[in-house]
C-alpha cells in the first residue's frame, strides 16, 4: 500500500486509490492512515467525525462507513492473493486498524530523514544535516491531509506533524548556517518570520543571517519587532536566551561570527 498525507491525502494498492470521495469517511481512513499499525477505538472515531453531537445511530454509521471502505479495499486486492478486506481493516478490540504492508508511506519517510539530520546536527556534521533534512522537508507537497476534513481528533494529530515540519524547517536553516550560508537564507528567513511573528527559533535565526551579511542593525531591527509583538499579544518579553542573542548583536560578540551560536542546544534551549 501506498499511502501520502503530506499533502493532498492518497491511499494506493496496486496504483488503485480507496480513498473515498465522501467527507467522514475520508476523515476515518485518514486517522486510520495516520495511526496504521494501531488501533483506532470507536469513541475517537466517532468524536473525530461528530464531534460531541453523536447521533444516536453513530455505532450503526460508523460500521457502514467502515463496510464502504472494505469495498474499496476489496476491489484492490489482487486475485489468489489469500487476503481480505477484513485483513486489511482489521476490527478488533473496541477499534480498528489499518494493517497493510506499507510499500511507502511519505510521513514514515519524512520523520526518519528529519531523525537522520537532527541526529547528524547533533553530531556537528552540518553538511550531512542539510542533506537529510532538505529530502525530509521535500516529503512536504503542501498542508498535511489538504482536502481532508479535519474534525477535533485529526487537528490534534496535524498540530504535531506540523510542529515536526516546523522543526525540522529550523534545523535545515540551522545546518545552512553552519555552513555560511546566510546570505542566500535571508529571503527565505523573512518570509517565515513575517508568517510566524512570535517564533523565536526562526527570529534569532534570521538575526544571525543579518548579522553575518553585515547588517547587524536589521538584526537588531529583527529582535525589536519580535518584542513588540510578544508584549502586544501575550504581554510577556522575549526567552533570556533571545536576549542574550540580542545583547551579543549590541556588543559585537565574536561568537557571532565564529559559528558558536548554532552549536547544539544554543538556538533551540
Amino acid at each position: 500500500m501506498d499511502i501520502e498525507v503530506l499533502g493532498q491525502f492518497s491511499v494506493r494498492e496496486r496504483d488503485l486509490s480507496i480513498v473515498p470521495s465522501a467527507g467522514k469517511p475520508r476523515q476515518i481512513l485518514a486517522l486510520l492512515t495516520l495511526r496504521a499499525g494501531h488501533f483506532v477505538p470507536v469513541p475517537a472515531l466517532m468524536e473525530e467525525v461528530w464531534g460531541d453531537d453523536i447521533p444516536r445511530s453513530a455505532v450503526t454509521t460508523l460500521q457502514t462507513y467502515i463496510l464502504q471502505l472494505r469495498r474499496k479495499i476489496t476491489r484492490t486486492l489482487p486475485p489468489g492473493s489469500g487476503r481480505s478486506a477484513k485483513d486489511v481493516l482489521v476490527t478488533s478490540l473496541g477499534g480498528y486498524k489499518l494493517a497493510a504492508p506499507l510499500e511507502t508511506f511519505d510521513l514514515r519517510e519524512f520523520e526518519r530523514l528529519a531523525a537522520r539530520g537532527g541526529a547528524a546536527l547533533e553530531a556537528g556534521d552540518a553538511r550531512a544535516a542539510s542533506v537529510a533534512l532538505t529530502r525530509a522537508l521535500a516529503c512536504w507537497k503542501g498542508p498535511a491531509l489538504a482536502d481532508v476534513p479535519v474534525g477535533r481528533v485529526l487537528e490534534m494529530e496535524l498540530l504535531g506533524i506540523e510542529e515536526s515540519r516546523t522543526q525540522a524547517l529550523e534545523r535545515r536553516i540551522e545546518a545552512d548556517l553552519r555552513l555560511g550560508r546566510h546570505a542566500p537564507l535571508l529571503a527565505e528567513l523573512r518570509t517565515l518570520v513575517a508568517r510566524h511573528p512570535m517564533n523565536e527559533n526562526l527570529c534569532a535565526l534570521l538575526m544571525l543571517a543579518l548579522y553575518r551579511s553585515g547588517s547587524g542593525w536589521r538584526a537588531l531591527y529583527a529582535f525589536r519587532r519580535l518584542r513588540e509583538t510578544l508584549i502586544e499579544e501575550l504581554g510577556v518579553e522575549p526567552s533570556s536566551r533571545l536576549q542574550r542573542l540580542h545583547q551579543a548583536v549590541l556588543s559585537g560578540d565574536p561568537a557571532l561570527e565564529t559559528g558558536d551560536w548554532e552549536r547544539p542546544g544554543r538556538l533551540a534551549g
